[in-house]
């Protein structure tokens, strides 16, 4: 589902949990509404506030780690791309075919991921871009080195080739994160009950209404950067390629 959909239906969820606890104190007989009914009530709300103040906090903290762990990869990923293209550069001019090819396929990559759609990531993850990188490192493994200095490039090669494939494995794999959706309809439960009791203690006027509103925008919110940042590779908040076009401007050089 599209986060923003999921953000509108949680402000839907909550901010209609408070107009309805608004709805009901002026219909419930006045001991209801008594001192001790609203003392227990407000311990039982403190209880899901917290737990849902944990997970909430626990949310974000996650999803934070996926957004840094996919930046991260991202950066690296850029800096050994550059040093596989030095390395096959020193070899000879024998790899500047190599080189070209590799400068082709990294603007590629650079082109789906700066699109941020799913659709597009998916290509990726396609035969055809897996059998373009097994035939780059076929032809690195092909190289016939003429002394141990390109022996030993080669061997240096082959091992960033390794690098930026299990890289980019990695970054796919973090792309499909989100939020369980059982863990949601808890938290939005949770959320709804806790807005719920706030309109059932509270005498309605705009003030009310208005805060009320402006705390359902900001959970909504929070859902909606929670899913953002559990899918790094796509969506509005999204890693940045920046290094990789810097990188693409220093291939074959």
């Amino acid at each position: 589902m599209n986060h923003l959909v999921t953000a509108a239906i949680v402000f839907a969820c909550v901010l209609g949990s408070g107009l309805l606890g608004l709805y009901l104190r002026e219909r419930l007989p006045a001991h209801h509404l008594s001192d001790d009914s609203i003392g227990v009530v407000k311990l039982a709300t403190g209880l899901i506030a917290t737990m849902a103040a944990l997970v909430l906090g626990l949310l974000i903290s996650s999803a934070k780690s996926s957004f840094d762990t996919a930046n991260g990869e991202l950066v690296q990923n850029a800096a050994t791309v550059i040093q596989l293209d030095r390395v096959l550069a020193k070899y000879g001019p024998e790899t500047q075919e190599i080189r070209a090819s590799l400068k082709r396929n990294y603007a590629g990559a650079i082109q789906i991921l700066a699109s941020g759609d799913a659709a597009q990531l998916a290509k990726l993850n396609s035969s055809e871009t897996i059998n373009r990188s097994e035939d780059f490192e076929r032809r690195v493994d092909e190289l016939a080195p003429s002394n141990d200095t390109q022996r030993g490039l080669k061997a240096r090669a082959l091992q960033l080739v390794d690098q930026v494939s299990a890289a980019r494995w990695l970054a796919l794999l973090q792309a499909k994160g989100s939020i369980p959706t059982p863990l949601l309809i808890v938290l939005v439960a949770w959320l709804s009950i806790i807005f719920g009791t706030f309109g059932l203690f509270t005498l309605r006027n705009g003030t009310v209404v208005a805060a009320m509103v402006l705390c359902a925008l900001s959970t909504s919110g929070a859902i909606f950067l929670i899913q953002e940042m559990s899918t790094p590779l796509s969506g509005t908040v999204r890693v940045s390629v920046a290094p990789m076009r810097d990188t693409l401007a220093r291939l074959d050089e």
